[in-house]
Protein backbone atom coordinates (compact mmCIF):
# COMPACT_ATOMS: atom_id res chain seq x y z
CA UNK A 1 0.00 0.00 0.00
CA UNK A 2 2.86 2.38 0.87
CA UNK A 3 4.51 1.65 -2.48
CA UNK A 4 1.31 2.47 -4.37
CA UNK A 5 0.94 5.69 -2.40
CA UNK A 6 4.57 6.59 -3.16
CA UNK A 7 3.98 6.04 -6.87
CA UNK A 8 0.96 8.33 -6.89
CA UNK A 9 2.77 11.02 -4.89
CA UNK A 10 5.73 10.80 -7.28
CA UNK A 11 3.50 11.09 -10.34
CA UNK A 12 1.68 14.03 -8.82
CA UNK A 13 5.00 15.74 -8.07
CA UNK A 14 6.18 15.17 -11.64
CA UNK A 15 2.95 16.67 -13.01
CA UNK A 16 3.32 19.72 -10.75
CA UNK A 17 6.92 20.25 -11.84
CA UNK A 18 5.99 19.79 -15.50
CA UNK A 19 3.15 22.29 -15.21
CA UNK A 20 5.42 24.83 -13.54
CA UNK A 21 7.93 24.38 -16.35
CA UNK A 22 5.16 24.93 -18.91
CA UNK A 23 3.98 28.09 -17.15
CA UNK A 24 7.51 29.48 -16.88
CA UNK A 25 8.25 28.74 -20.54
CA UNK A 26 4.97 30.28 -21.68
CA UNK A 27 4.22 27.15 -23.74
CA UNK A 28 0.79 26.67 -22.21
CA UNK A 29 -0.47 25.08 -25.44
CA UNK A 30 1.35 21.92 -24.28
CA UNK A 31 -1.50 21.33 -21.83
CA UNK A 32 -3.86 21.08 -24.79
CA UNK A 33 -1.43 18.77 -26.56
CA UNK A 34 -1.41 16.48 -23.53
CA UNK A 35 -5.20 16.42 -23.15
CA UNK A 36 -5.96 15.97 -26.86
CA UNK A 37 -3.27 13.41 -27.65
CA UNK A 38 -1.58 11.52 -24.82
CA UNK A 39 -4.74 11.18 -22.74
CA UNK A 40 -6.51 9.84 -25.83
CA UNK A 41 -3.81 7.27 -26.46
CA UNK A 42 -2.16 8.84 -29.49
CA UNK A 43 0.79 11.09 -30.30
CA UNK A 44 -0.72 13.58 -32.72
CA UNK A 45 -3.93 15.25 -33.93
CA UNK A 46 -7.00 13.43 -35.23
CA UNK A 47 -9.23 13.93 -38.24
CA UNK A 48 -12.39 14.68 -36.21
CA UNK A 49 -11.41 17.70 -34.13
CA UNK A 50 -13.60 20.38 -35.67
CA UNK A 51 -15.49 20.89 -32.41
CA UNK A 52 -12.26 21.11 -30.39
CA UNK A 53 -11.33 24.51 -31.84
CA UNK A 54 -13.19 27.66 -32.84
CA UNK A 55 -13.91 27.75 -36.57
CA UNK A 56 -15.29 29.99 -39.30
CA UNK A 57 -17.82 28.78 -41.83
CA UNK A 58 -16.88 28.73 -45.51
CA UNK A 59 -20.34 29.23 -46.97
CA UNK A 60 -21.45 27.40 -50.07
CA UNK A 61 -23.83 28.60 -52.76
CA UNK A 62 -26.11 26.66 -55.09
CA UNK A 63 -24.93 23.03 -54.99
CA UNK A 64 -23.60 21.45 -58.18
CA UNK A 65 -23.96 17.74 -57.41
CA UNK A 66 -21.51 15.26 -58.93
CA UNK A 67 -23.39 12.93 -61.31
CA UNK A 68 -23.23 9.18 -60.71
CA UNK A 69 -21.56 7.35 -63.59
CA UNK A 70 -23.50 4.73 -65.55
CA UNK A 71 -20.56 2.44 -64.66
CA UNK A 72 -21.01 2.94 -60.92
CA UNK A 73 -21.24 -0.49 -59.33
CA UNK A 74 -20.04 -2.20 -62.51
CA UNK A 75 -16.40 -1.25 -62.09
CA UNK A 76 -14.90 -2.58 -58.86
CA UNK A 77 -11.68 -2.20 -56.90
CA UNK A 78 -10.02 -5.53 -56.06
CA UNK A 79 -10.43 -7.04 -52.61
CA UNK A 80 -6.66 -6.86 -52.18
CA UNK A 81 -6.68 -3.09 -52.77
CA UNK A 82 -9.61 -2.61 -50.41
CA UNK A 83 -7.72 -4.56 -47.74
CA UNK A 84 -4.69 -2.30 -48.19
CA UNK A 85 -6.93 0.76 -47.85
CA UNK A 86 -8.29 -0.67 -44.62
CA UNK A 87 -4.79 -1.37 -43.33
CA UNK A 88 -4.17 2.38 -43.45
CA UNK A 89 -7.47 3.09 -41.65
CA UNK A 90 -9.13 4.73 -44.62
CA UNK A 91 -12.52 6.32 -43.94
CA UNK A 92 -13.33 7.68 -47.43
CA UNK A 93 -12.27 6.57 -50.90
CA UNK A 94 -13.79 8.35 -53.89
CA UNK A 95 -13.00 8.10 -57.60
CA UNK A 96 -14.43 10.52 -60.14
CA UNK A 97 -13.90 9.96 -63.88
CA UNK A 98 -15.18 12.20 -66.67
CA UNK A 99 -16.83 14.36 -64.00
CA UNK A 100 -18.94 11.47 -62.67
CA UNK A 101 -18.56 9.30 -59.58
CA UNK A 102 -17.46 5.79 -60.61
CA UNK A 103 -16.52 4.44 -57.18
CA UNK A 104 -17.22 5.50 -53.61
CA UNK A 105 -16.68 3.64 -50.35
CA UNK A 106 -16.78 4.69 -46.70
CA UNK A 107 -15.78 3.07 -43.42
CA UNK A 108 -16.39 3.74 -39.69
CA UNK A 109 -19.85 5.24 -40.18
CA UNK A 110 -18.48 7.98 -42.45
CA UNK A 111 -20.49 8.99 -45.50
CA UNK A 112 -20.43 11.49 -48.35
CA UNK A 113 -21.71 14.05 -45.83
CA UNK A 114 -19.01 13.44 -43.21
CA UNK A 115 -16.60 16.26 -42.43
CA UNK A 116 -12.92 15.48 -41.98
CA UNK A 117 -9.76 17.50 -41.42
CA UNK A 118 -7.79 18.35 -44.55
CA UNK A 119 -4.55 18.95 -42.65
CA UNK A 120 -2.01 20.19 -45.21
CA UNK A 121 -4.30 19.73 -48.20
CA UNK A 122 -5.54 23.18 -47.16
CA UNK A 123 -2.30 24.62 -48.53
CA UNK A 124 -3.48 23.98 -52.08
CA UNK A 125 -6.71 25.86 -51.34
CA UNK A 126 -4.61 28.78 -50.09
CA UNK A 127 -2.60 28.61 -53.32
CA UNK A 128 -5.86 28.91 -55.25
CA UNK A 129 -6.92 31.94 -53.21
CA UNK A 130 -3.60 33.64 -53.92
CA UNK A 131 -4.22 33.02 -57.63
CA UNK A 132 -7.67 34.58 -57.35
CA UNK A 133 -6.33 37.63 -55.49
CA UNK A 134 -3.64 37.99 -58.16
CA UNK A 135 -6.22 37.89 -60.96
CA UNK A 136 -8.33 40.49 -59.16
CA UNK A 137 -5.33 42.81 -58.81
CA UNK A 138 -5.41 42.71 -55.02
CA UNK A 139 -1.90 41.26 -55.23
CA UNK A 140 0.10 43.10 -57.89
CA UNK A 141 2.75 40.48 -58.62
CA UNK A 142 4.20 37.26 -57.26
CA UNK A 143 7.57 39.02 -57.42
CA UNK A 144 6.51 41.51 -54.76
CA UNK A 145 8.41 41.41 -51.45
CA UNK A 146 6.14 40.14 -48.72
CA UNK A 147 7.29 43.13 -46.67
CA UNK A 148 4.88 45.19 -48.80
CA UNK A 149 2.10 43.56 -46.78
CA UNK A 150 3.81 42.34 -43.60
CA UNK A 151 5.92 45.15 -42.04
CA UNK A 152 7.97 42.71 -39.95
CA UNK A 153 9.60 41.58 -43.20
CA UNK A 154 10.93 44.96 -44.31
CA UNK A 155 14.45 44.62 -42.92
CA UNK A 156 17.55 42.55 -43.64
CA UNK A 157 17.41 39.18 -45.33
CA UNK A 158 13.67 38.94 -44.66
CA UNK A 159 13.07 41.89 -47.02
CA UNK A 160 14.23 39.70 -49.92
CA UNK A 161 11.46 37.14 -49.48
CA UNK A 162 8.96 37.35 -52.34
CA UNK A 163 5.41 36.05 -52.53
CA UNK A 164 6.49 33.36 -55.00
CA UNK A 165 9.04 32.15 -52.44
CA UNK A 166 6.22 31.46 -50.00
CA UNK A 167 4.21 29.69 -52.68
CA UNK A 168 7.14 27.43 -53.54
CA UNK A 169 8.24 26.84 -49.93
CA UNK A 170 11.58 28.55 -50.44
CA UNK A 171 11.40 31.45 -47.97
CA UNK A 172 14.59 30.43 -46.18
CA UNK A 173 12.80 30.91 -42.84
CA UNK A 174 13.37 28.48 -40.00
CA UNK A 175 9.99 27.11 -38.93
CA UNK A 176 11.31 23.81 -37.57
CA UNK A 177 8.84 21.66 -39.51
CA UNK A 178 9.23 18.65 -37.22
CA UNK A 179 6.15 16.53 -36.55
CA UNK A 180 7.35 14.46 -33.61
CA UNK A 181 8.44 17.48 -31.58
CA UNK A 182 5.68 19.10 -29.45
CA UNK A 183 7.72 22.33 -29.28
CA UNK A 184 8.05 22.70 -33.08
CA UNK A 185 6.04 25.04 -35.31
CA UNK A 186 3.44 22.48 -36.52
CA UNK A 187 2.41 21.56 -32.98
CA UNK A 188 2.23 25.09 -31.61
CA UNK A 189 0.46 26.40 -34.73
CA UNK A 190 -2.19 23.70 -34.34
CA UNK A 191 -2.72 23.84 -30.56
CA UNK A 192 -1.45 27.33 -29.73
CA UNK A 193 -3.28 30.60 -29.15
CA UNK A 194 -1.82 32.91 -31.82
CA UNK A 195 -0.56 31.36 -35.05
CA UNK A 196 0.40 34.69 -36.65
CA UNK A 197 2.50 35.79 -33.68
CA UNK A 198 4.24 32.42 -33.71
CA UNK A 199 4.91 32.65 -37.44
CA UNK A 200 6.37 36.15 -37.23
CA UNK A 201 9.00 34.92 -34.76
CA UNK A 202 10.75 32.82 -37.41
CA UNK A 203 14.36 33.72 -38.16
CA UNK A 204 16.08 33.55 -41.52
CA UNK A 205 18.03 30.34 -41.93
CA UNK A 206 19.12 30.53 -45.58
CA UNK A 207 18.80 32.68 -48.69
CA UNK A 208 15.27 32.84 -50.05
CA UNK A 209 14.36 31.50 -53.48
CA UNK A 210 17.08 28.86 -53.54
CA UNK A 211 16.08 25.74 -51.58
CA UNK A 212 12.77 23.95 -51.32
CA UNK A 213 12.04 23.00 -47.71
CA UNK A 214 8.44 22.11 -46.94
CA UNK A 215 7.04 24.21 -44.08
CA UNK A 216 3.62 25.36 -43.00
CA UNK A 217 4.82 28.76 -41.84
CA UNK A 218 5.27 29.87 -45.46
CA UNK A 219 1.58 29.13 -46.09
CA UNK A 220 0.51 30.95 -42.92
CA UNK A 221 2.29 34.05 -44.21
CA UNK A 222 0.29 33.71 -47.44
CA UNK A 223 -2.85 33.71 -45.30
CA UNK A 224 -1.74 36.92 -43.62
CA UNK A 225 -1.18 38.49 -47.04
CA UNK A 226 -4.64 37.39 -48.20
CA UNK A 227 -6.28 38.98 -45.17
CA UNK A 228 -4.31 42.21 -45.70
CA UNK A 229 -4.96 42.52 -49.44
CA UNK A 230 -8.62 41.47 -49.50
CA UNK A 231 -9.70 43.15 -46.28
CA UNK A 232 -11.58 39.99 -45.38
CA UNK A 233 -11.13 36.96 -43.20
CA UNK A 234 -9.57 34.21 -45.29
CA UNK A 235 -12.58 31.92 -44.85
CA UNK A 236 -14.96 34.66 -45.99
CA UNK A 237 -12.85 35.29 -49.08
CA UNK A 238 -12.77 31.54 -49.74
CA UNK A 239 -16.57 31.42 -49.45
CA UNK A 240 -17.18 34.23 -51.91
CA UNK A 241 -14.50 33.50 -54.48
CA UNK A 242 -14.08 29.73 -54.34
CA UNK A 243 -16.61 27.61 -52.43
CA UNK A 244 -19.76 29.30 -53.73
CA UNK A 245 -18.42 29.36 -57.29
CA UNK A 246 -17.37 25.69 -57.24
CA UNK A 247 -20.87 24.61 -56.28
CA UNK A 248 -19.91 22.83 -53.08
CA UNK A 249 -22.77 20.71 -51.74
CA UNK A 250 -22.03 21.68 -48.15
CA UNK A 251 -20.42 24.57 -46.31
CA UNK A 252 -16.89 23.91 -45.10
CA UNK A 253 -15.19 25.10 -41.92
CA UNK A 254 -11.74 26.49 -41.23
CA UNK A 255 -10.30 26.09 -37.73
CA UNK A 256 -9.18 29.28 -36.00
CA UNK A 257 -6.68 30.15 -33.32
CA UNK A 258 -7.80 31.99 -30.19
CA UNK A 259 -7.29 35.35 -31.95
CA UNK A 260 -9.73 34.46 -34.72
CA UNK A 261 -7.14 33.81 -37.45
CA UNK A 262 -7.53 30.84 -39.77
CA UNK A 263 -4.84 28.19 -39.37
CA UNK A 264 -4.42 28.24 -43.11
CA UNK A 265 -1.67 25.64 -43.42
CA UNK A 266 -4.20 23.04 -42.31
CA UNK A 267 -7.63 22.47 -40.85
CA UNK A 268 -10.12 22.96 -43.71
CA UNK A 269 -13.00 20.61 -42.89
CA UNK A 270 -15.26 19.21 -45.59
CA UNK A 271 -16.24 15.90 -47.20
CA UNK A 272 -14.65 13.77 -49.92
CA UNK A 273 -16.97 14.90 -52.72
CA UNK A 274 -16.43 18.58 -52.04
CA UNK A 275 -12.67 18.18 -51.58
CA UNK A 276 -12.55 16.87 -55.16
CA UNK A 277 -13.66 20.21 -56.59
CA UNK A 278 -10.26 21.84 -56.19
CA UNK A 279 -8.70 19.17 -58.41
CA UNK A 280 -11.32 19.70 -61.11
CA UNK A 281 -10.70 23.47 -61.03
CA UNK A 282 -6.97 22.96 -61.61
CA UNK A 283 -7.52 20.26 -64.24
CA UNK A 284 -9.58 22.87 -66.09
CA UNK A 285 -6.77 25.45 -65.74
CA UNK A 286 -8.76 27.71 -63.43
CA UNK A 287 -12.00 27.69 -65.43
CA UNK A 288 -15.32 26.66 -63.89
CA UNK A 289 -18.43 26.50 -66.05
CA UNK A 290 -17.02 29.10 -68.42
CA UNK A 291 -15.85 31.47 -65.67
CA UNK A 292 -12.09 31.98 -65.46
CA UNK A 293 -11.55 32.06 -61.70
CA UNK A 294 -7.75 31.81 -61.77
CA UNK A 295 -5.52 32.77 -64.69
CA UNK A 296 -4.27 29.83 -66.74
CA UNK A 297 -0.69 31.04 -66.46
CA UNK A 298 -0.85 30.90 -62.67
CA UNK A 299 -2.22 27.35 -62.79
CA UNK A 300 0.60 26.32 -65.12
CA UNK A 301 3.19 27.81 -62.75
CA UNK A 302 1.52 26.12 -59.79
CA UNK A 303 1.72 22.72 -61.49
CA UNK A 304 5.33 23.08 -62.65
CA UNK A 305 8.35 22.16 -60.56
CA UNK A 306 9.66 25.34 -58.95
CA UNK A 307 13.28 25.90 -60.11
CA UNK A 308 14.83 25.11 -56.73
CA UNK A 309 17.24 22.71 -55.11
CA UNK A 310 16.27 20.21 -52.46
CA UNK A 311 18.22 19.96 -49.22
CA UNK A 312 20.48 17.29 -50.69
CA UNK A 313 21.36 19.49 -53.65
CA UNK A 314 19.21 17.62 -56.15
CA UNK A 315 16.71 19.44 -58.36
CA UNK A 316 13.23 19.92 -56.96
CA UNK A 317 11.07 17.24 -58.57
CA UNK A 318 8.05 17.28 -56.26
CA UNK A 319 6.61 20.73 -55.64
CA UNK A 320 5.17 23.76 -57.43
CA UNK A 321 3.03 26.48 -55.88
CA UNK A 322 1.38 24.73 -52.91
CA UNK A 323 0.85 21.56 -54.99
CA UNK A 324 2.71 18.26 -55.11
CA UNK A 325 3.53 16.53 -58.39
CA UNK A 326 4.71 13.09 -59.42
CA UNK A 327 4.82 10.65 -62.33
CA UNK A 328 3.45 7.15 -61.83
CA UNK A 329 2.93 4.44 -64.43
CA UNK A 330 3.37 7.02 -67.20
CA UNK A 331 0.69 9.26 -65.67
CA UNK A 332 1.52 12.86 -64.78
CA UNK A 333 -0.21 13.48 -61.46
CA UNK A 334 -0.65 16.52 -59.26
CA UNK A 335 -2.05 16.30 -55.78
CA UNK A 336 -2.65 17.70 -52.29
CA UNK A 337 -1.65 15.77 -49.23
CA UNK A 338 -2.06 15.84 -45.44
CA UNK A 339 -0.16 14.37 -42.52
CA UNK A 340 -2.53 11.45 -41.83
CA UNK A 341 -2.84 10.35 -45.44
CA UNK A 342 -5.32 12.93 -46.73
CA UNK A 343 -5.01 13.04 -50.52
CA UNK A 344 -6.67 14.64 -53.53
CA UNK A 345 -5.08 13.25 -56.72
CA UNK A 346 -5.67 14.63 -60.20
CA UNK A 347 -4.78 12.33 -63.11
CA UNK A 348 -5.49 14.54 -66.13
CA UNK A 349 -4.82 12.01 -68.92
CA UNK A 350 -7.44 9.71 -67.36
CA UNK A 351 -9.79 12.61 -66.55
CA UNK A 352 -9.78 11.17 -63.06
CA UNK A 353 -9.88 12.59 -59.52
CA UNK A 354 -9.17 10.44 -56.47
CA UNK A 355 -9.87 11.46 -52.87
CA UNK A 356 -8.68 9.43 -49.91
CA UNK A 357 -9.29 10.42 -46.27
CA UNK A 358 -8.28 8.49 -43.20
CA UNK A 359 -6.37 8.11 -39.95
CA UNK A 360 -3.00 6.76 -41.05
CA UNK A 361 -0.21 7.38 -43.54
CA UNK A 362 2.74 5.20 -44.43
CA UNK A 363 6.05 6.09 -42.83
CA UNK A 364 8.58 7.97 -44.93
CA UNK A 365 12.14 9.20 -44.69
CA UNK A 366 13.09 12.72 -45.71
CA UNK A 367 11.52 13.81 -48.99
CA UNK A 368 10.50 10.34 -50.16
CA UNK A 369 6.88 9.71 -51.08
CA UNK A 370 4.68 7.97 -48.49
CA UNK A 371 4.13 4.47 -49.89
CA UNK A 372 0.40 4.47 -49.26
CA UNK A 373 0.10 6.91 -52.17
CA UNK A 374 0.61 4.01 -54.55
CA UNK A 375 -2.08 1.93 -52.82
CA UNK A 376 -4.75 4.52 -53.67
CA UNK A 377 -3.48 5.21 -57.17
CA UNK A 378 -3.32 1.52 -58.00
CA UNK A 379 -6.85 1.07 -56.69
CA UNK A 380 -8.21 3.97 -58.73
CA UNK A 381 -6.44 2.97 -61.94
CA UNK A 382 -8.24 -0.37 -61.84
CA UNK A 383 -11.39 1.62 -62.71
CA UNK A 384 -10.22 2.87 -66.10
Amino acid sequence: MKKIKLVFVSLFAILIIAELAILISGKTFLNKVFVMTILKGRFGPGIDELEKFPSREIKNGTPQVWPISKNFGLLQVSKESIKKCEDYKTVSFLVIKNDSIVFEKYWENYSYKSFSNSFSMAKSFVGALIGIALKEGKIKSLDEPIGNYIPEFNQGQKSKILIKHLLSMSSGLDFNETYNNPFAWPSESYYGADVNELTLKANTKSESGKTWIYKGGDTQLLGMILKKTTGKNVADYASEKLWEVLGAEYPAFWSLDEKGMEKVSCCWYTNARDFARIAKLYMQYGNWNGQQIIDTNYIQQSLSFAPLKKRDGAENDQYGYQWWMMKYKRHEIFYCRGILGQYIFAIPDEKMIVVRLGHKRAKKIGDELPKDIFVYLDAALQLK
